[in-house]
C-alpha cells in the first residue's frame, strides 16, 4: 500500500463498531463517499459517509470487520466505489467491487466508472410510451408494461416473485434485442446459482451480466450493489446505444440495507423504524432508470411487502416510481393460479386507450368487470349456493371462472417442478381468448380445459379428452 509514496493519504483506525468505522486523517480529509481499505492486501474496504470534525471521518464497511482493530492504517484510495464496464462484463456474474464471481476467465476489455451517477436530464429523455411485451397473457392483457419505464412486483414471501422474474428474463432474452441485467439485492445466494445456470444452458447468457450482493453480506454491500448494476446498464445505453433489461431482486432489501445503515450511523429512525432519508435514497437509484433518446432501461422490480401490508412505507414509496405495479396474491396462488397475480388491485398507467389503443383498453375493463362481479357474488355462493343466482349473475360466474382459468400459465422455468412445457404467448392471441370467452364460446367447455394452457386453441382438443361436469362447478372458496 505505502508504495504511492508521498501523495498517499493514510489514516488510522479510532474505533470499531459492528460495521461502523471511524478513521482519523491528519493530512487530508477524504470527501464523502470515497473508498477507505484497511487490512491484509486492503481487503476491508470502508464507504466515508459523514465527516465528524476537521481530522475524523465515519464509514461503513462493505466487507466484514473481522480483523480490524483501532490503531490500525487505512489508505485513502482518493476516488469513490467503482464498477467495472465495458463488452467484456457480458456473461459474467459480478459482486458489489466488480470482482468476477464465476470461476471464469480474468476481466478483460474493461474500464471502470464511479457507481455515484447523476441521473439523465430531463431534456435527454424520450417523451415516446411504448409496450413493451412479455409473453405472458395476464401481464400483457391487464397490466401492460413500459419500455423504459419501471414496473414493481408486490407480494409477500413465497408468492411467486422469482419465479416470475426469471420467466420474464427467459422469455425476453429470446426476442430482444437488447442486454439483461439481473441485480441481486440481499437475496438467497442458492437463487443466483439456479438462475447463472439456467441461463448458461438456455444459450442466453452472452447478452447478460449479473450482479449479487448475498443476503449474509453486510448491508454496506447490499446498499451500493444496485448503484453498480445501474452504472454497468447506462454504460449499454448511452455508450452501445442498446436497450437493457434491468431486474432487480428485491428493492426492498435496498430499503433494508439502508434502514441498517442509518441506524449503525446513529440517525433517529422515522415511521415504523425506517431510515429518515428512505425517500431520498430510494428516489436517487430510481431517477437513474430512464428512457433516453439513446436506448433504454426497462426495469422490473421484485418488491417484498412485509407481511403483506400494503401501507407499509417501503411498498407506499416504491409504488410512487413506478408505471405498472403487479400485485401478487397468497390467495390466488393456495387456489394454484399461477402466475398468481391480483388483476383487480394490479394497475398499469399503459392502460389508456391511447397507448393500448380502444379493443385492448375496452377488452380489460370488461375483464375486470367481470372478475369484480364475481368477487362481489362469492359471499352469496358461499351462504345460499349457485342455484339461487340469478341465471345472469351465473352467466357472469361462469365466464369469470374462465377467465381466471385461461389467464393461467405454465412456465419455461417451473417444468421441472410441474412437468409441463412452458408457454410464451403473444398479446393478439390473448387478447382473442379473452374476448371469446366473454362472448360466450366456450361456455359448453369443462372449466379445467382453460387451465394451464397457452392460447384458447389448445382448449379444443383438452377439452375433448376430459369428460363434461358441471359446467359451473361450486366455488370451493370461502
Amino acid at each position: 500500500m505505502k508504495s504511492q509514496g508521498v501523495r498517499a493519504n493514510f489514516g488510522v483506525v479510532v474505533s470499531v463498531r459492528g460495521s461502523v468505522v471511524d478513521v482519523r486523517f491528519e493530512r487530508r480529509l477524504p470527501p464523502i463517499h470515497s473508498v477507505l481499505r484497511a487490512g491484509d492486501a486492503g481487503g476491508i474496504v470502508i464507504e466515508v459517509l459523514s465527516q465528524r470534525d476537521a481530522h475524523c471521518v465515519r464509514g461503513i464497511a462493505l466487507t466484514p470487520t473481522q480483523g480490524l482493530a483501532r490503531g490500525m492504517e487505512v489508505e485513502d484510495t482518493g476516488g469513490p466505489l467503482k464498477a467495472p464496464v465495458g463488452k467484456g462484463i457480458r456473461s459474467r456474474m459480478f459482486d458489489v467491487f466488480g470482482n468476477t464471481i464465476d470461476r471464469e476467465a480474468a476481466l478483460t476489455d474493461v474500464e471502470w466508472r464511479s457507481v455515484h451517477r447523476t441521473p439523465p436530464p430531463l431534456t435527454q429523455r424520450s417523451t415516446k410510451s411504448e409496450i413493451f411485451e412479455t409473453g405472458i397473457k395476464v401481464i400483457d392483457v391487464l397490466v401492460p408494461l413500459e419500455r423504459g419505464g419501471k414496473s414493481g412486483l408486490f407480494g409477500g414471501a413465497g408468492v411467486g416473485k422469482t419465479v416470475l422474474l426469471t420467466e420474464m428474463i427467459h422469455n425476453m432474452v429470446g426476442h430482444h434485442d437488447g442486454i439483461s441485467i439481473f441485480c441481486g439485492i440481499g437475496e438467497r445466494s442458492r437463487e443466483g446459482e439456479e438462475l447463472y445456470r439456467d441461463m448458461k444452458e438456455a444459450g442466453v447468457l452472452p447478452n447478460m451480466v449479473m450482479v449479487f450482493g448475498q443476503m449474509n453480506e453486510p448491508p454496506g454491500s447490499r446498499f451500493r450493489v444496485g448503484h453498480a448494476a445501474l452504472t454497468m446498464a447506462e454504460y449499454f445505453r448511452d455508450d452501445e446505444h442498446r436497450d437493457v433489461l434491468l431486474l432487480i431482486d428485491n428493492i426492498f432489501r435496498f430499503i433494508q440495507a439502508g434502514s441498517e445503515i442509518s441506524g449503525l450511523m446513529g440517525q433517529m429512525p422515522s415511521r415504523l423504524g425506517y431510515q429518515p432519508t428512505m425517500g431520498t435514497e430510494l428516489a436517487g437509484l430510481e431517477e437513474r432508470i430512464a428512457n433516453t433518446d439513446t436506448g433504454a432501461i426497462t426495469s422490473i422490480q421484485a418488491v417484498y411487502v412485509p407481511a403483506d401490508d400494503f401501507t407499509d412505507p417501503a411498498a407506499v414509496h416504491a409504488f410512487s416510481h413506478l408505471s405498472a405495479s403487479i400485485v401478487l396474491s397468497r390467495k390466488r396462488a393456495g387456489e394454484g393460479l399461477f402466475p398468481a397475480i391480483d388483476p383487480l388491485q394490479s394497475s398499469s398507467r399503459m392502460a389508456t386507450p391511447g397507448i393500448v389503443g380502444q379493443r385492448h383498453y375496452g377488452l380489460a375493463q370488461e375483464i375486470r368487470r367481470t372478475l369484480a362481479l364475481y368477487a362481489d357474488l362469492k359471499d352469496i355462493i358461499a351462504m345460499l349456493g349457485l342455484e339461487q343466482l340469478s341465471p345472469e349473475d351465473r352467466n357472469v360466474v361462469a365466464r369469470a371462472r374462465r377467465l381466471e382459468r385461461f389467464l393461467t400459465q405454465p412456465f419455461f422455468t417451473t417444468k421441472q417442478f410441474t412437468g409441463l412445457e412452458g408457454k410464451l404467448v403473444s398479446l393478439k392471441d390473448a387478447l382473442d381468448g379473452c374476448e371469446r370467452i366473454l362472448h360466450d364460446e366456450f361456455k359448453e367447455c369443462p372449466e379445467s380445459a382453460l387451465y394451464m394452457i397457452g392460447t384458447i386453441d389448445e382448449a379444443k382438443w383438452k377439452s375433448k379428452a376430459q369428460p363434461k361436469g358441471d359446467s359451473v362447478p361450486v366455488p370451493h372458496e370461502s
